[in-house]
Parts: structure tokens; C-alpha cells; sequence
């Protein structure tokens, strides 16, 4: 229905949230609602899991007002909020993003770092019927699992990735 305009938690980050809702605002795509307060959301925290479902992952840069006020914003709409908390992995400044371990490829097919994926994420994909890549261990740290699927099963990916290219 719209943009939700996100609050940064990491500092460097806080004036693009604005930026980018007035050039979206601006090609006509209505606002549908502004974190607020101590809310923090990051887009690399969320992904659709089908098109009434939003997955988001609670990390060190999504906090838990950020997907209350997510799920109260998206609610009149229909859509329902799928939280998985995310491991604290390599820590703070590393920032794990549930896109750091998930990314779909196309409706029945993901990509999954599954030593760091939430055990429920997990069991959520296959509940619906979604396959899985294992992203091997020597691309995590290149970004193996952050994949941008451009079209049903066409993706682009960081160069480098050589083993998770192959298993795609």
C-alpha cells in the first residue's frame, strides 16, 4: 500500500530513511506510516515471505518497538509480521541481518545460511514448501546468502561466491 519510512539504529546511516521516502514519496508511491521514537528498523532486517507476510528479523539494528510499530502500521492492510530473532554472531558491529542469512530466489527456492538461521525460520520455510541452499561456509563472510533476485530464479549475487553459485 506504500512506503514505511524506517528509523536507522547505526548513526552514519539516520539521514537516508528520509532521503529515500521523499524520492519514493515523489515518484507517487504514498507514505503509509513513520517509525517513531525509540522505534529502529532496517530494511535488510525484512523480507517478504509471500505477499501477506513480512518476515523481520530482530537485531542489533531492528528493535522490538520498531516491529511493533511495523506490525500496528501493516495491520489495516491485511498483512501480518513474522519476527525471528537473529544470533549475535560476530556481534554488534558486524551487524547480521536476517538477509544475511535468508534470501528467497523464487517462491519455492531460498538461499540459507542455516549455522546462523533462527531454527524457526527455518522450520517456517519449510512449512511453506520453500527449498533450501545451504550457503557453504567459505561464502558467508563474502555475502554468499545476500542474493537480490531480479526475476523468479535470476539472481545477482557478489562475485566471489563461486560454491554458492554452483549449488544456484
Amino acid at each position: 500500500g506504500g512506503v514505511i519510512e524506517l528509523r536507522a539504529a547505526k548513526a552514519a546511516r539516520v539521514p537516508e530513511n528520509a532521503l529515500l521516502t521523499n524520492d519514493v514519496e515523489a515518484l507517487g508511491v504514498p507514505v503509509v506510516g513513520r517509525l517513531t521514537g525509540d522505534a529502529r528498523a532496517d530494511g535488510g532486517d525484512m523480507c517478504w515471505l509471500d505477499d501477506k507476510t513480512l518476515a523481520v528479523g530482530r537485531t542489533y539494528r531492528t528493535n522490538a518497538e520498531g516491529v511493533r510499530q511495523i506490525r500496528e502500521i501493516l495491520a489495516p492492510q491485511g498483512i501480518s509480521v513474522q519476527t525471528y530473532d537473529m544470533p549475535h554472531a560476530l556481534g554488534p558491529e558486524y551487524c547480521l541481518h536476517l538477509m544475511s542469512v535468508w534470501s528467497p530466489v523464487r517462491d519455492d527456492l531460498a538461499v540459507v545460511y542455516e549455522r546462523e538461521a533462527p531454527v524457526s525460520l527455518l522450520q517456517d520455510l519449510a512449512a511453506r514448501g520453500i527449498k533450501t541452499i545451504n550457503v557453504p561456509d567459505e561464502d558467508y563472510l563474502s555475502l554468499g546468502c545476500n542474493v537480490l533476485a531480479v526475476a523468479p530464479g535470476v539472481v545477482v549475487m557478489a562475485s566471489g561466491n563461486d560454491a554458492t553459485a554452483a549449488l544456484l
